[in-house]
């Protein structure tokens, strides 16, 4: 298991001086990244050997929003890797010791010169031990058939969404869906599906099913296929 601490920032926080949902999201991304740059498995490891670790879909549970100056507690580790497929949890915790959030998340170990899966490298695999997997609800790794939903605005993207991987980073998928949400729902979930990777100039076009406990985004090419499905759960 690796971890790391960090204080919630006021650049991070929403109206209500809590950390924003991006702001966690952000949180569990920098713990991978680091756990893995700290097994020297890091972002230049993967690009000198043209691989990637491409997030297929996560599910996030917040059980409580972090205040502006907490002290938190951010852990992953893996606990299952199935052919090109690896499975890993986070969590955070207060200072108290209180976890304020749980997820899962499925990755896919991709060749970036193919664009296509592969196994992951076994020096890599040696380095990731599973361990004991998290005690929550999980969802599985495909959402299902979301509604229709009425079509909205347009972005494109811009280049401060573009991460390392020359893709739209995971967590601006979820930033672009929160705009839909109506006032005063607040997320207590989010089960998200990555389709395909937009890059920098990409239209993202966007269509909202909304009910009254759960909010359904679908964020489109112009043509209708899917870059990545999201529902909130309020």
């Amino acid at each position: 298991m690796y971890s790391f601490q960090t204080r919630v920032r006021y650049s991070e926080c929403n109206t209500k001086q809590e950390a924003s949902l991006t702001a966690l999201l952000d949180y569990l991304q920098d713990c991978c990244t680091f756990q893995s740059e700290q097994l020297g498995v890091g972002v230049e490891y993967l690009s000198e050997h043209h691989v990637a670790w491409i997030l297929s879909s996560w599910q996030v549970d917040v059980l409580r929003y972090p205040k502006l100056g907490e002290q938190l507690t951010i852990y992953t580790w893996p606990y299952d890797i199935k052919g090109f497929y690896g499975l890993r949890n986070f969590k955070i915790e207060a200072e108290s010791g209180e976890v304020i959030l749980k997820a899962n998340s499925i990755w896919v170990f991709i060749d970036t010169q193919t664009g296509k899966p592969t196994r992951p490298i076994p020096e890599m695999l040696d380095k990731y031990p599973p361990e004991p997997k998290l005690d929550m609800e999980y969802l599985g790794r495909k959402l299902p058939i979301l509604p229709e939903g009425e079509a909205k605005s347009s972005i494109r993207v811009p280049h401060y969404f573009i991460d390392t991987n020359h893709h739209m980073n995971n967590a601006k998928y979820i930033l672009m869906g929160e705009e839909f949400l109506p006032e005063g729902f607040e997320v207590h979930r989010i089960w998200a599906e990555y389709k395909k990777a937009a890059v920098l100039g990409d239209t993202i076009c966007s269509a909202v099913a909304a009910e009254s406990s759960q909010v359904s985004v679908k964020l489109c090419d112009e043509s209708g296929e899917a870059y990545a499905n999201v529902i909130f759960y309020g």
